[in-house]
């Protein structure tokens, strides 16, 4: 890692407190779409485990629906957190048909309580009004439709495919570059 400069050239290299670049660290809801800051993870699962018991992919979904689909935590954030949350005696995790079901404790409750009267809804900073385009999704499927043609494509089709993906990258990038607005 570089110590000096920065990866975006005219913006210093900094880091945070915890040696966190600062960028990274201000970033949450403002950058990609579908993340948000380790607290509001754990603060989004207390929520809604303060509603009803569920399982992690449960968590998962109900987070996903809350936010209009805007952000989808991964089982590599929902399950170390029901790991801490238990470690800490706010949840506990029993086994259910061969699932974990995580049940908030009565501590987990106060703390959740706690945390929806002094803090922001967890769930507050995806607007549903606001449009949202699933890139994740369509890119999933795109890697899907390439993945035939490298499997079951002929050689003028994998040629062509690599042809349509490297115009799509360029494409994408040149709307970057265009800017917010740009007219065509």
């Amino acid at each position: 890692m570089r110590s000096e400069e920065s990866k975006h050239p005219g913006r210093p290299h900094r880091r945070g407190a915890h040696g966190d670049h600062e960028t990274h660290r201000r970033g949450h809801r403002g950058g990609r779409r579908g993340r948000a800051p380790r607290g509001d993870v754990r603060n989004a699962v207390l929520a809604l485990l303060a509603e009803e018991p569920m399982h992690g992919y449960q968590l998962m979904h109900a987070i996903a629906d809350r936010t209009g689909g805007r952000w989808t935590p991964s089982p590599g954030a929902i399950y170390p957190t029901l790991s801490q949350l238990e470690d800490e005696g706010l949840i506990t995790i029993t086994r259910d048909a061969g699932r974990k079901l995580a049940t908030i404790t009565d501590a987990g409750r106060e703390q959740a309580t706690a945390k929806a009267e002094g803090s922001a809804d967890p769930f507050a900073g995806f607007d549903e009004e606001s449009p949202s385009t699933d890139l994740r999704g369509l890119t999933e499927q795109l890697h899907g439709a390439v993945r035939q043609v490298a499997r079951a494509g002929s050689d003028d089709q994998r040629a062509a495919a690599a042809q349509i993906l490297a115009d799509a990258r360029k494409g994408i990038y040149l709307l970057l570059a265009e800017g917010p607005g740009a007219e065509d």
